[in-house]
């Protein structure tokens, strides 16, 4: 069976000029797409009844190898995952994304007016192509070809958040509802609050928590926590806020909260045994 993360990131493989190097009987060059809903699930297998392994964000570049019944399967471009998609998730046409959406969930509105209904609920992340600007009692709204409209501060041009502190960007995540395979404002898990705020900062970061675990940054000693950092246990990961405290994506609480690293590190203990390891990002 073709491992769902075979493509996805892997320094040991870049280094060994082996990254995307499968053996095969024959290789499908692949067509480019665009995700066209605001949050489209990845599943392992084309069957709707069957649970996700992550979720793709309205804006993003995928690479599509085949499409059959109303399914494609892809490869994210974000992290090199694998699945299937459904094949009226994508876009071929529309024009280049110029801006991301910031804050953690926004609306798209059908024009430029917070009273008229609106088409979409957006999540942090999306990318949209943005074609003008319109007022309307007194609000500045950022407009698409279509018409629609978003409120002009929850978006900035793509590349406006690089640099900046990613655990700034995870607090904004703060009460959003925890979903397994999750990774948009909607629902979100443990890794995927990990990889969604790094990215909107610019960095990379692999999907799934064990593979953070073994790439991300470089390994350091519990003592030596600061905000920033990464606590690992077996199938879940944190962000350290500050030396004493952690941000996550829980399933205790089914949501993303701020909590005490000591108190969680024992309510966690009986379940996960204690933390698997520690890194610190490379920024």
């Amino acid at each position: 069976m073709l491992d769902r993360r075979l493509n996805a990131y892997r320094p040991d493989l870049a280094e060994a000029g082996l990254q995307g190097k499968v053996e095969a009987s024959r290789f499908v060059e692949g067509n480019p797409a665009r995700v066209a809903v605001p949050v489209a699930a990845l599943r392992p297998v084309p069957d709707l009844s069957k649970g996700i392994d992550t979720e793709l964000i309205q804006g993003e570049d995928v690479t599509v190898f085949d499409r059959a019944d109303g399914w494609c399967w892809i490869k994210a471009s974000s992290d090199g995952y694998v699945g299937y998609i459904r094949e009226s998730a994508l876009d071929t046409t529309g024009a280049a994304p110029t801006h991301i959406v910031t804050v953690q969930r926004t609306f798209l509105y059908q024009e430029a007016e917070l009273r008229k209904p609106y088409k979409d609920v957006l999540s942090m992340g999306s990318r949209v192509a943005i074609s003008g600007e319109a007022e309307a009692r007194g609000n500045h709204y950022m407009t698409l070809d279509d018409g629609t409209a978003i409120f002009a501060k929850h978006v900035q041009p793509i590349g406006a958040l690089d640099g900046v502190d990613y655990v700034d960007i995870a607090t904004r995540f703060l009460e959003t509802p925890y979903l397994w395979g999750g990774r948009s404002g909607l629902g979100i898990d443990c890794s995927g609050l990990v990889q969604l705020s790094m990215l909107m900062t610019g960095r990379a970061a692999p999907r799934d928590t064990d593979m953070q675990a073994a790439s991300l940054g470089e390994p350091i000693e519990r003592g030596d926590l600061r905000r920033g950092d990464l606590v690992f246990w077996k199938g879940h990961v944190a962000i350290m806020a500050d030396a004493e405290t952690i941000i996550h994506a829980t399933g205790h609480t089914m949501t993303v909260v701020r909590e005490n690293f000591e108190e969680a590190v024992q309510r966690i203990g009986w379940l996960y045994e204690q933390p698997t390891g520690y890194r610190r990002p490379i920024t």
